[in-house]
């Protein structure tokens, strides 16, 4: 499991396409953490590349306010304040401040999507 970062960013390596390599750093960079407990290179705060950052919020968010075999769907208010409570140590800071204020049209576009 540890290993798909990497596996991952070196199928992508092969494109020299920007699209592809914005995809290749998310990929290899998006189970860093903030605190530098992350993997697989232990890079913390801003170090992480940004795109990174966006995308381990948006993961964990879509992880916890959608049902999986293994779990039922949590509120959007409790994966919210999970994620509250993991900002500046899982989490940018800013990037977690981004997500509340992006939350309208977040929770407008799920309800737009759940209608198709």
């Amino acid at each position: 499991m540890r290993q798909h970062p990497q596996i991952g960013a070196e199928i992508l390596d092969r494109s020299s396409s920007t699209l592809i390599q914005l995809a290749r750093s998310v990929a290899l960079y998006h189970h860093e953490r903030w605190d530098g407990s992350g993997y697989p290179a232990g890079i913390s705060g801003e170090a992480i590349p940004i795109e990174a950052r966006i995308v381990a919020v948006a993961d964990v968010y879509d992880a916890l306010t959608n049902k999986r075999p293994y779990k039922e769907a949590w509120s959007v208010e409790a994966a919210i304040a999970e994620i509250e409570t993991q900002s500046g140590k899982h989490f940018d800071p800013q990037v977690v401040e981004a997500l509340k204020t992006c939350l309208p049209d977040i929770i407008a576009l799920n309800a737009q999507w759940q209608e198709l």
